[in-house]
């Protein structure tokens, strides 16, 4: 480090003007490390065989790691900035930062936690409490979550990892539950009910499982059973299933 700096007052001679040009030139430098770094990072999180989520939380830490001693640097070398004492000030100033930070620490370890884990990771269709949809990405302070109306919720770390998480079928299964009341053959009732499920799902997107039905139990009403179906479009899933929803209604009931 002292070479550098000596080698940086021979070139600005102790100039506070070529002092700020050399700190812009080293700022220049991080910022196409970082960029370099961020990149090779993504593309290790985009093969098949890596164990790495595609999270943003990772791309974050990335970039604070790179500008954080990136800028410790700057400051030594051209600034004469002792950043040994000034590391020992911000440690003791960040015991009362962490006090007044404590939902902010939370959600990033709580990011961190479910990232490595691998409990939460984007294209995950989960529910936590009432929320539930698919997992766009984990940043460090929340995950967003798209449900099947479009709607994008947001959800903090902290709330996912303290909470149950319930990984839900792929979206593109389409699950319509019925009790029948009617007194013909099941065998006939099951045959008809898929028969209109599959023409319904044909209407809206391909078919990549066909309809099958299942009943489950027999209740006061009659008996219960539900239709299920996978689509090639997840998001004509929740159109696919009122249409069915309508479509079987006079076919279950007497």
């Amino acid at each position: 480090m002292s070479v550098f700096e000596n080698f940086v007052s021979g070139i600005t001679g102790g100039d506070l003007l070529g002092k700020l040009i050399v700190a812009i030139i080293l700022v220049c430098a991080i910022a196409v490390v970082s960029h370099v770094l961020v990149k090779w990072l993504r593309h290790i999180m985009q093969r098949d065989d890596t164990s790495i989520p595609q999270s943003s939380i990772f791309i974050n830490i990335m970039r604070g790691i790179v500008w954080g001693l990136g800028c410790c640097f700057v400051l030594d070398t051209c600034f004469n900035v002792n950043m040994s004492a000034l590391i020992a000030a911000l440690g003791v100033g960040g015991i009362a930062l962490s006090l007044g930070f404590q939902d902010t620490l939370s959600n990033l370890i709580g990011g961190v936690q479910i990232s490595f884990m691998k409990i939460v990771k984007p294209g995950d269709n989960i529910q936590i409490g009432s929320s539930k949809g698919v997992v766009q990405d984990v940043t460090w302070r929340h995950a967003t979550i798209k449900n099947r109306l479009g709607e994008t919720v947001i959800i903090p770390n902290s709330v996912i990892s303290k909470n149950a998480v319930v990984h839900l079928p792929p979206p593109e299964r389409v699950s319509v539950p019925f009790v029948a009341t009617t007194c013909e053959d099941l065998d006939t009732v099951a045959e008809e009910v898929e028969k209109v499920a599959h023409d319904i799902a044909l209407e809206h997107t391909g078919i990549v499982k066909e309809p099958s039905v299942l009943f489950t139990e027999i209740t006061e009403g009659g008996l219960a059973g539900k239709v299920v179906l996978e689509v090639e479009d997840a998001g004509q899933a929740t159109p696919v299933s009122d249409a069915i929803t309508r479509a079987i209604a006079p076919l279950v009931r007497a």
